[in-house]
């Protein structure tokens, strides 16, 4: 018999009388120990019918080391001289010669990994995919130890327990690992099956498992969970530079060993986009991360730019709109590579083994941002067509919150710019109040609110204070509250009672409400809007849904100010309720918008109360009880617009006011005039005694005429001489140009001539006529 063929001769009562070389090295048994056995010592399990009958077919055969080894036999009988059966001949296939039954073919060929094993995890057998896997010929692993065969490792501990588990419990099982291969350079997914293999008794024989390789199917999921998490993280908040951020910690590490973010200069800026340019093209880095702490191997650092050459990837994504891929041994890959080396050596050794590299543009709404590169290094797998679509998809979905994040930037430096155009800059002067305010713009995502203050000077010394809220964010409540503040100068120039101001200014909300149905729930408004006498020391004010003011008097004490809040501007139909206290000179009046007392996490009574106590801490100025109020009653970080206006309160003494009563003769108007003069003098502004005669003498005389009783005079020394002339008559004075022939009609032509400016407003018993003139050298 030859040495490479596997061979036994039986006789006839199943006596082993022959025996190969082959035989010996399949089975483990020399010769001298199989010849002259019996040969069912040597199999593990009878033989089954169906082999008998058919004389071929596979039989389990016991090893010399006790693991089974499965053959595939051929038995060819021997006749002796009188022709009746003496013994047969019986040939193996050795484990790597060709399979000759279809199934054999279909298990050997089959293109997932397929192996066998014993009960104590030794292999049976292995197909070719099994092989290539294990990176070695069948016969040399089988009848070892599986243990044996691979490194000592967990995802090794836990296949074999998986072997055992079959074993010990008889059911079949599955189950998916991520893992390595001896002959695979890298790791892959593998869905394994193991089964129970049983006789035709059903006794257990050992294990037999298909390993399906679903790296592919694996990445593909991995792919889809790193955008649904790219869906959560990216775009968290409003802030351009955090976005890109964000895209970073998405790829970094699991899609890439590297990466960054690089955006065109306009992007973090209020520009428009202009057109990516063809030939070098000039970014900003933004961000980068990298497995590496510290990220050496970035060439570039954030907030620097750098200039990308036309033959550069980078430059071609962004020219073709499209991902480009570029892998180690193409010339722009290597040209890229030397060019990072030379701009920053330090970060070469860093920079070894990078073998693929992806550019991504930002493209959003038509528009390129910038690009997205991704560098492996350390991940084996070059980006593929796969990783291409991914990123595309990656990179599609940041863009759109970074360009939303620059719009809102853009939106926002916008409505900030307009708020703060219309709000004053510099406070009028005037003696009625001294003043301090804050304005912090809200740094949430819904944008710039329509916050709004004001404080403008009145006639006879007082001064009116205004606070109010527009409802919404954005540019378009900044353009209402614009709208709100020329309504509420305009109403105060005609100088109107509270009450009756915040009537006028509703039916101006309702208006402007009624242009445009799509925008009524952004036209709503607050306000509060209150006058200060510093004459009578008296504070007139009314509310449109707006906080109350708080006071802080002279001895310290704080406490709101008890009013009708009344309806927000333009609810319409409803009735707005003035309040009037008498207030001692020093008192502090505190007026602000909602966003310093409420938030969805503060109880509003509780911020109410931080706010009175913070206005009673000892401050050097008004300005840092401004500060102190803002330190301890916001939170770290409010989410609406704040105002805040503080008014302590002065007073106009008798020795600054003077008060005649006229009566309605016109011999008196010389009299009046003399006792104006006197009192001119008595304050030293002689110098003004030539005007002023003229002005009582002209306001005076056309009370006496058009109006009614009680006629009065007052003169005020403030910053200015303020004359004033009330009359019981309610009827208003205009001003017109008289003709030649007319005899009168020229008196509030020459007062408007020779003062500083002049008008009139009604009060409850008629009307005052009042005029000012500077008291501030010309030269």
């Amino acid at each position: 018999m030859e040495d490479a063929s596997a061979a036994a001769i039986i006789d006839a009562r199943g006596t082993v009388t022959g025996w190969s070389e082959g035989a010996r090295r399949l089975t483990g048994y020399p010769a001298e120990e199989a010849v002259g056995r019996s040969v069912r010592g040597l199999l593990a399990e009878d033989v089954p019918p169906e082999a008998l009958s058919a004389r071929s077919g596979t039989v389990m055969v016991r090893h010399h080391d006790g693991y089974l080894v499965g053959l595939r036999v051929t038995a060819c009988a021997v006749t002796g001289p009188d022709g009746a059966p003496d013994g047969y001949v019986i040939t193996a296939e050795p484990p790597g010669s060709a399979e000759t039954s279809l199934a054999g073919k279909a298990f050997q060929q089959a293109s997932m990994s397929m192996s066998v094993f014993d009960t104590d995890q030794r292999y049976l057998r292995l197909n070719d995919a099994a092989c290539h896997v294990m990176g070695v010929p069948e016969e040399t692993l089988l009848g070892r130890h599986f243990p044996e065969t691979v490194e000592e490792a967990e995802h090794s501990q836990g296949f074999n327990w998986h072997l055992r588990h079959v074993v010990e419990t008889g059911r079949p099982l599955r189950y998916e690992s991520y893992t390595g291969a001896p002959a695979l350079n890298r790791e892959h997914a593998w869905v394994t099956e193991m089964w129970p293999v049983r006789d035709h008794s059903g006794e257990f024989l050992g294990t037999a498992l298909a390993a399906f390789d679903s790296t592919e199917q694996y990445w593909a999921r991995q792919r889809l969970a790193l955008l649904n998490e790219a869906a959560a993280a990216i775009g968290t908040t409003l802030d351009v530079v955090r976005t890109a951020e964000e895209l970073i910690g998405v790829v970094v590490p699991r899609f890439a060993d590297f990466a960054s973010v690089d955006l065109f200069d306009w992007v973090l800026g209020a520009e428009e986009s202009p057109a990516v340019p063809t030939d070098e093209i000039v970014l900003r880095r933004v961000a980068h991360g990298s497995v590496n702490e510290g990220t050496p191997e970035a060439a570039v650092h954030l907030g620097e730019v750098d200039a990308y050459p036309s033959f550069s990837p980078i430059a071609r994504a962004m020219r073709e709109g499209r991902a480009v891929l570029s892998q180690a041994g193409e010339p722009s890959f290597m040209r890229w590579v030397a060019e990072r080396n030379t701009r920053a050596p330090q970060g070469s050794p860093y920079r070894q083994g990078v073998h693929s590299m992806m550019a991504v543009p930002l493209r959003a709404r038509g528009t390129t941002l910038g690009v997205a590169v991704a560098v492996r290094i350390r991940q084996v797998d070059d980006y593929a067509a796969d990783d291409a679509v991914f990123a595309e998809e990656l990179a599609s979905r940041a863009a759109v919150c970074v360009d939303n994040a620059r719009r809102f930037a853009r939106e926002r430096t916008t409505a900030l710019a307009l708020q703060h155009s219309l709000l004053p800059r510099g406070l009028p002067g005037q003696a009625a109040v001294q003043v301090a305010h804050r304005y912090l713009p809200s740094g949430s995502a819904a944008g710039i609110g329509g916050d709004w203050f004001d404080v403008i000077p009145l006639s006879g010394s007082r001064v009116a204070l205004v606070v109010g809220d527009v409802v919404g964010h954005g540019i378009p409540s900044s353009a209402t509250m614009g709208r709100l503040v020329t309504a509420v100068r305009t109403l105060a120039d005609v100088d109107l009672p509270p009450d009756e101001l915040l009537t006028h200014l509703d039916d101006l909300v309702t208006h402007l409400a009624s242009d445009d149905d799509e925008e009524v729930a952004e036209l709503g408004a607050t306000c509060l809007y209150a006058v200060y006498d510093p004459v009578t020391r008296r504070l007139n004010l009314a509310a449109a849904g707006h906080p109350a003011p708080a006071l802080v008097l002279p001895d310290g004490s704080a406490r709101l100010i008890p009013m009708s809040a009344g309806p927000p501007l333009g609810v319409g139909g409803l009735p707005f309720e003035a309040t009037e206290l008498q207030l001692p000179e020093g008192s502090v009046v505190a007026l602000y918008t909602d966003g310093l007392i409420e938030d969805r996490d503060r109880d509003v009574d509780h911020a109410t109360d931080e706010l009175c106590r913070a206005l009673t801490a000892p401050a050097d100025s008004l300005d840092a009880l401004c500060d102190t109020v803002l330190k301890a009653v916001l939170p770290e970080e409010p989410g609406d617009d704040v105002a805040l206006l503080l008014a302590r309160t002065r007073a106009l003494g008798a020795d600054r006011v003077a008060t005649w009563d006229v009566s309605p003769d016109p011999a008196h108007v010389a009299a009046t005039r003399q006792a104006a003069t006197e009192q001119l003098t008595a304050w030293g502004l002689d110098e003004t005694a030539f005007v002023t005669e003229l002005v009582v003498s002209e306001l005076v005389t056309n009370a006496i005429r058009y109006g009614t009783e009680p006629i009065q005079l007052r003169l005020i020394r403030d910053q200015a001489l303020i004359c004033e002339v009330s009359d019981g008559s309610s009827t208003s004075p205009h001003l017109r140009r008289a003709h030649q022939d007319d005899e009168g009609g020229r008196g509030l032509l020459l007062v408007a001539q020779l003062t500083q400016r002049w008008g009139s407003r009604q009060t409850t018993r008629g009307k005052t006529i009042w005029c000012e003139q500077s008291l501030t050298p010309l030269f």
